[in-house]
């Protein structure tokens, strides 16, 4: 090589800090698990960092996911458009419970009055302007009654929690039941941050949910399926359009470097689709097993069912390539089995009620995406439920190809 060639050479750039590195990954996953950072908040730390690295997240966010980042001086909103008509995932109040619909209703009446309300209030003031906003959108809502008193108090709870309202003086805790006074301040501009678009024009939820749910135009396959492993932790190859499964074939391998590098989650590939791990459980809203004698008996009797599906496939059996069917009698035999052998562990109502046992078990299995009930009586079980089995035999994916969760020695 001459001199001259030698000077052609381009040389390597810089590589990048691994602590800039550590503190963008941080600051992307908290914005995916709290869309709405604010300065007072338990997360403060982590909006110092969005707002250090704001050039690089915005454009991660819009290119990789096509979400769009807004950050102000003292808060942060990731506007995420969800995944269409998905249920599984409900706002919730703090006592865990599922906001119900009316839940969501008085939820949109309160931020459409606040944004008529002076920056600081009492809550009575507030429920006027509530009834006013109900009474215009012609909601039959009654805060006299202690049910509506709740759910308005839920949605509260839930502005309090996004920085939106404050609560200055009083006891808005124990509202709904005694009519205590509080003194609020309003956050206006991170009132302002609330809505994610424009709901001019929209015949209804149903039309909103599934323009908020499409990809942009330029990311197509690769926006779609990212956006499933980043908000829902499993990939089923058999829900996937003839593209998408094309475009996944051709770059999962390459989507592995990319969930690894910018969220710092291990994808799993496997033939029925793939897995985003999350080691540190952080990106975890909803545990599986976790805790409690319910969570304890479907974890148990999901490692029955898996253990009586696996193994090599017929196709009488399978319900696709990614659910198996087990019969109701199947399900019955598996719930015998484990409270014979693990009924002392478990909590009285469930030692002394067989069928209370399988509807708590089964309603944690749901929840958790593991299972679906069958029109005739049974369940099907996904194939991710086979990382569960106490001793899984699975073999790791090789360069050309990935095991099967459900068979075993593949």
């Amino acid at each position: 090589m001459t001199a001259q060639q030698r000077r052609s050479v381009p040389r390597p750039g810089p590589a990048e800090d691994v602590y800039v590195t550590v503190e963008r990954r941080r600051a992307a996953r908290a914005l995916l698990c709290y869309p709405l950072l604010h300065a007072d908040g338990p997360h403060a730390d982590e909006l110092r960092l969005v707002r250090r690295h704001r050039a690089e997240l915005t454009r991660m966010f819009a290119d990789g996911l096509a979400y769009r980042l807004v950050v102000e001086p003292n808060a942060a909103r990731l506007f995420k458009s969800g995944l269409g008509r998905d249920s599984t995932r409900p706002l919730t109040r703090r006592n865990g419970r599922p906001f119900t619909p009316r839940g969501y209703a008085l939820l949109c009446v309160t931020i459409a009055a606040l944004s008529r309300c002076k920056n600081q209030l009492l809550v009575d003031e507030l429920v006027a302007r509530v009834r006013s906003a109900a009474a215009d959108a012609n909601l039959d809502i009654d805060l006299d009654a202690i049910a509506d008193r709740r759910a308005l108090h839920a949605a509260l709870c839930v502005l309090l929690d996004l920085g939106v309202l404050a609560e200055r003086d009083g006891d808005l805790e124990h509202w709904a039941e005694q009519r205590t006074a509080s003194l609020l301040d309003v956050r206006r501009e991170r009132l302002a941050l609330l809505v994610a678009a424009s709901l001019g024009g929209m015949d209804g939820p149903a039309e909103l949910l599934d323009r908020a749910a499409l990809p942009s135009a330029a990311g197509g396959a690769r926006v779609a399926l990212r956006r499933r492993l980043a908000e829902s932790p499993v990939l089923s190859i058999t829900e996937l359009s003839e593209e998408q499964a094309e475009w996944w074939r051709r770059n999962r391998n390459r989507e592995r470097e990319w969930f690894a590098d910018r969220l710092g989650l291990d994808i799993e590939l496997r033939a029925e689709g793939a897995i985003a791990i999350d080691l540190t459980g952080e990106l975890t809203d909803l545990e599986f097993p976790g805790a409690g004698s319910a969570r304890q008996l479907a974890l148990l009797i999901l490692e029955q069912l898996v253990a009586a599906l696996r193994g090599p496939a017929r196709e009488a059996e399978v319900a696709d390539r990614v659910w198996r069917a087990a019969s109701a009698e199947l399900v019955a035999e598996a719930v015998a089995k484990v409270l014979a052998e693990w009924a002392t562990g478990l909590k009285r109502e469930h030692r002394e009620d067989a069928a209370s046992a399988l509807a708590d078990a089964r309603d944690v299995l749901v929840a958790a995406g593991l299972i679906r009930l069958a029109p005739e009586g049974g369940w099907l079980v996904h194939a991710v439920g086979a990382r569960y089995l106490a001793r899984p035999a699975i073999a790791e994916p090789g360069a050309g190809g990935q095991g099967s969760l459900f068979e075993e020695g593949t």
